[in-house]
């Protein structure tokens, strides 16, 4: 019994090989460099993607012609949440950061288009959110999946936005369109953060900034999510109050900026400082 399932082990070193190399990319990434890279032969690599996507293990992403990890492999990881390196290494200042601005935090990682959002830590009194851990939403829309997308290069977001196609139709806010989407990109490799106002839920707004592994890729990224209204003195805003609302107040993207992101910041060096080898 034994020796009958010798054969079986180089298949699975195999498929571990294909799936550990897809996951350490900091982008989808096409057949020819998997078959290169891992040093399996043509036929082999095909065989042993299609068995993946059928599992959902790896995602195909056949307008960039390219692959990248599934909800499986993430479903897997996040089952074991405790023991997962990003999540175990950055839950501590996760949870100190909303203890030191009383407000609802996020960390989420990118999964082709989309972000996946694996760290929740919420405020007391602070209304649910929509980004609870495991809630996908289209990157381009979120202050999270703008702040790793503004750190990939020209070639990565050709192969993730090329065209009209990878923008849902379903969404009515945030940008339409790749020259929309490398302009706000532009204007946040700038800034150094990214933000979105009531984009994705109406009424809060929030700033993000990148965590980067020790070759300098961005792996997540920590979000603070804000009211935009509260009582007079602490209410973040860009849009104006309506009238009547003598109670309130209403503080633009600046003045929001200035209260929080030195916090978000501080936080995301903590956990890209915690993600470098020793020494």
């Amino acid at each position: 019994m034994g020796k009958n399932n010798h054969p079986q082990v180089p298949a699975a070193k195999n498929v571990l090989s294909v799936l550990r190399y897809i996951a350490a990319q900091a982008g989808p990434v096409g057949a020819g460099t998997i078959i290169r890279d891992v040093g399996l032969p043509r036929s082999t690599t095909y065989h042993l993607l299609a068995a993946l996507i059928d599992d959902g293990f790896v995602v195909h992403l056949p307008e960039e012609r390219k692959y990248a990890l599934g909800v499986t492999a993430h479903e897997l990881g996040t089952g074991y949440s405790r023991q997962a390196p990003l999540q175990r290494i950055a839950r501590f200042p996760m949870q100190r950061l909303v203890e030191r601005t009383k407000r609802t935090a996020h960390l989420a990682i990118m999964h082709g288009r989309d972000v996946i959002y694996v760290i929740e830590e919420r405020a007391k009194r602070q209304a649910e959110l929509v980004t609870n851990p495991g809630v996908r939403l289209p990157a381009h829309l979120t202050a999270s999946g703008r702040a790793m997308l503004a750190t990939f290069s020209a070639d990565q977001l050709a192969a993730l936005y090329p065209g009209p196609e990878a923008f849902p139709t379903r969404y009515e806010t945030g940008v339409h369109s790749v020259e929309a989407l490398k302009e706000l990109l532009a204007q946040i490799r700038e800034v150094g953060y990214s933000w979105e106002q009531d984009e994705v839920t109406e009424g809060f707004s929030s700033i993000a900034v990148p965590v980067k592994d020790h070759a300098g890729h961005a792996v997540a990224s920590v979000t603070l999510t804000i009211a935009n209204r509260a009582k007079a003195g602490k209410a973040v805003s860009a849009r104006s109050a309506s009238p009547g609302l003598a109670a309130e107040r209403t503080v633009h993207l600046e003045d929001l900026v200035s209260q929080w992101l030195p916090e978000v910041t501080r936080t995301a060096t903590e956990i890209s400082r915690r993600l470098r080898p020793a020494g």
